[in-house]
This record gives C-alpha cells, structure tokens and sequence, in this order.
C-alpha cells in the first residue's frame, strides 16, 4: 500500500461507495427534479439547496468541530445585503438612488453603499466580509478558551447585535423591510422562468462543489485534527497544536459558507430582512443539521432541505401547526436521535446487518464483516 493511501481513506471513494451516492444525488439534483418539479417547487428547492449550503457550513465548524454556532444568520445576512446592495444600485441605474433610500428622504448615497456598485466587488465581499468578521471574533472567542454553551451564547448575541444594526438604520440598510423588490440580476429578469432554473443550476452545482471541497478537508490531515480537538482540546494542545488556529479555519469557512448562501438566496428569493436573520434563523439552522445529522456533512445538508420541505409542505394545510411540529420534532432528535437521521438510518443497518440469513444452516456462525473506513458523509 502506497504512503498516499494510508493517509488518505481512499476506500470510502470505491464506486459502490462513496462516488456511486454522490452520483445519485447529483443526477437527483441536475435531471430528475428539473424534469419533474413545476417551476414553483423547483423555486422552493432552489431556496431550500442554499439553506443546505449554511448547513454543510455548520456540520463543519458543529459536527466535525464541536462548535455550536448559534449566530450564522450573521454571516448569512452579511452576504445576502451584499448581494442585495449590488442588485440595488444596478436596478437603480448610475447615479440613482435605491428605491427605499428616496422614500427615506435620503439625498447622497452613503459611502458605504459606493464600492457596490461593481458586481467585482460586491460578490467576493458576500464571502470574503464574514469571512473576515469570522476571523476576528473567532480569534478573540478561541485565544480565551471560551466553548461550549458560552460560544453558543456569545455567536448568538453576535446576530442579535447584527440585527438591531439593521433595524435601527432605515435609510442605510432598509430597516425593517430590508432589501426587497429585486427585478433583475446581470439584465436577467427574475420573473423569467427560464432564469429561475439557471439559478437553481447554480445553486445545485455550487452545493455540490461546496460539499465535495469540505469532505476532502474533513477527510484529511486536518479534518483528524478538528475532531481531536473536539474531543479533547487540552490533549491536541499538550501534543504541540494550536487548538485555537484549528477552530478558527473551521468557524472561518463556515461563515463563508453561509455568506455565499446569502448571496446566492437574495436573487432566489427576492428579498433579505433582519426577520430572516437573527436568533429564531440561526436556531432553525442548528435544527436543520441536529434533525439531519451533525457528524455527517451529506445528512446535515439534507436535513436542511427536508425541514424546510415539511415546513412548506405543512404549512400549506396546517399553517398554525409547523411551529408545535418543529418544536416536537427537535425533542425527538435530542431524546432519542441524537445523530439525527444518520443515526437512525445506521442503526437501520445495524439491525439488517446482524439479522438472520435465509438459507444459512442452524449453528453456523457469519464472520463479521470488516468495520469500513469512517466516513464523514
């Protein structure tokens, strides 16, 4: 066996593995649900596949780093206003004002607003701001050696803090309302159905892209690292590592993640307020991963669009019932699915697995099978 091969858990990669599954889904995604879906449903799971997005994120920096990020509508807002203030000022036209700021009363453009004007500018500053944020807030947290459900705390009042910011400042951010009204992106019509299915081409293939980027880094030298960390920060510390540079990649590219969700949702959806954002936002995002699975990125994904396929679904016949539904079905997961549908879909495996064989004489044993190479997805 090669040195590459013993480093690297190539076996998870054979085609009736790994490959053969993300094959699957990526022709779910690419032919089947185009071909299927109405255009209405498909506009829903284009919203849904850039939550999976935020999700993947989480599963990185919570599952695979034992990081409760209670705050990522912070870095989603930050990159969906981004992309909005682009969209905005194209729509606008050079030299023109946003809609909201005239009826604001406001005269000048704020110099904040200037540099994104430039589509070259706004949409690196969708990942490259919280990114940045990310780093310096994570650096602070992690340099004091504050985790657990102080971390939580202190991410959650993070998005709280974003959130009264943009309320409190009608005529720079929209206020309450937020960016709303979006007509077009790069001349393109976003009423136009054919332009609604490009976007959700995007957004599915960026998810892909996304999610194989991070497997190969959980997968790898550094995703061991993360997990040691995780499970035992003062050992790895004692071993010659610097927990606090480990947690800090995976905080920071998780809130890249969910800037570049934020960007890609803002012409999806054609809106971004502080009611998307905030504490009640960020929770439902931890949900989404905990119902999925947080130890696995495909299953955090998936418990992101199947959460929210409910919660479209059953709200159309129970609109007062999603809350009590949501509220009963985070209970189950932390009671009796703590790994979520990963969990149960393993355990599910388990069971088949030891089952009696049909055709097997009474008394003869079955050697076990070799425990396969652990896999992230």
């Amino acid at each position: 066996m090669s040195a590459l091969a013993r480093v690297m858990p190539w076996g998870s990669l054979k085609p009736s593995g790994f490959v053969a599954r993300f094959a699957l889904v990526a022709a779910s995604l690419l032919l089947v649900a185009p071909a299927v879906l109405s255009d209405f449903r498909l506009s829903l799971l284009t919203k849904f596949l850039c939550f999976a997005i935020v999700a993947v994120g989480i599963g990185l920096a919570w599952g695979q780093g034992g990081m409760l990020v209670l705050g990522q509508g912070l870095f989603f807002g930050l990159g969906g206003y981004c992309m909005g203030m682009y969209m905005k000022l194209s729509e606008a036209g050079p030299g023109q004002l946003p809609d909201f700021m005239t009826w604001s009363g406001v005269e000048k453009l704020p110099w904040l607003w200037e540099p994104f004007r430039s589509a070259w500018f706004a949409i690196p500053a969708a990942i490259l701001l919280p990114m940045a944020i990310a780093t310096i807030v994570g650096a602070a947290i992690f340099r004091q050696r504050v985790r657990g459900a102080y971390f939580a705390i202190l991410s959650q009042a993070l998005a709280a803090t974003f959130v009264i910011v943009l309320v409190g400042n009608q005529g720079l951010t929209g206020g309450t309302n937020g960016l709303t009204n979006f007509q077009k992106l790069f001349g393109l019509p976003l009423s136009n159905p054919e332009n609604q299915r490009i976007l959700y081409f995007l957004v599915a293939i960026v998810l892909l892209l996304v999610f194989l980027a991070t497997r190969e880094l959980v997968i790898g030298r550094y995703g061991r690292l993360l997990i040691a960390v995780r499970d035992d920060e003062d050992r790895v510390r004692f071993l010659g590592y610097d927990p606090t540079r480990v947690k800090l990649v995976a905080y920071v590219l998780a809130a890249g993640m969910a800037g570049l969700a934020g960007a890609l949702f803002v012409p999806v959806v054609g809106i971004i307020s502080p009611a998307l954002l905030g504490i009640v936002p960020s929770i439902e995002m931890v949900i989404w991963v905990a119902l999925g699975g947080r130890a696995a990125l495909a299953w955090a994904a998936a418990g992101a669009v199947i959460v929210n396929w409910a919660k479209s679904s059953i709200s159309e016949q129970f609109p007062s019932g999603w809350l009590y539904l949501q509220g009963l079905l985070f209970v189950v997961v932390i009671a009796f699915l703590p790994k979520g549908l990963a969990g149960a879909v393993d355990a599910l495996r388990g069971l088949a697995a030891r089952a009696p064989v049909l055709g097997r004489p009474l008394g003869t044993r079955r050697m076990p099978a070799p425990k396969p190479t652990e896999d992230p997805t």
